[in-house]
């Protein structure tokens, strides 16, 4: 239960983010865009949007921490196997299962470097340049995204130990798409 809570979550931040994000630019552009038109610019001229690009900035940060850990935990992470599948099968689970450790230990040291970073950071009271935002809820993201990943390495080396299978993501699978008539009844059953 905990699992599918942590996960459907992981999925609505990394969403969510997008998705304000591209909304937010799109804003941004378009009022940029009228302020250069005559008869719009004193409409839009007041609007103050200047913040935006630096709230973006920080949201696509927060995605792209948030999404490697959905990476690693649904099989799309870039990873460089060609050596590896050349191996002996025993030898291969060997090296897989050393892979995905150490990505752990690293992202568990990025995690706790930046927990000391942030740490250190809040009695500081440093802001943002255009939002004022407490710049330690800014990097807050560095903790939180690499102690999930951290996480992930571990849920999918475990799984891995124990059933021999790695996530994989079939880059030809559109979810609600069906490939076939047999596949459309399989599907409605």
């Amino acid at each position: 239960m905990f699992l599918r809570i942590l996960d459907r979550l992981e999925e609505i931040i990394i969403a969510t983010l997008i998705a304000a994000a591209t909304l937010l630019i799109f804003v941004a552009v378009l009022q940029r865009y009228a302020v250069g038109v005559p008869l719009l610019y004193p409409i839009f001229y007041d609007i103050n949007i200047t913040w935006a690009q630096e709230l973006c900035i920080y949201m696509f940060v927060w995605m792209a921490k948030f999404g490697a850990a959905y990476g690693v935990r649904t099989g799309i992470h870039v990873g460089v196997d060609v050596i590896v599948n050349m191996l002996k099968p025993t030898h291969q689970r060997k090296v897989i299962l050393f892979g995905l450790m150490a990505g752990a230990f690293f992202t568990f040291v990025v995690g706790s470097m930046g927990a000391k970073f942030i740490v250190e950071l809040y009695p500081t009271d440093q802001v943002s340049p255009d939002l004022e935002m407490p710049r330690w809820i800014i990097f807050l993201c560095v903790p939180l995204g690499s102690y999930l990943m951290c996480f992930r390495f571990v849920q999918v080396a475990w799984a891995y130990w124990r059933t021999g299978e790695l996530p994989h993501h079939n880059v030809a699978h559109v979810e609600g798409v069906v490939e076939s008539v047999h596949a459309a009844k399989d599907l409605a059953r």
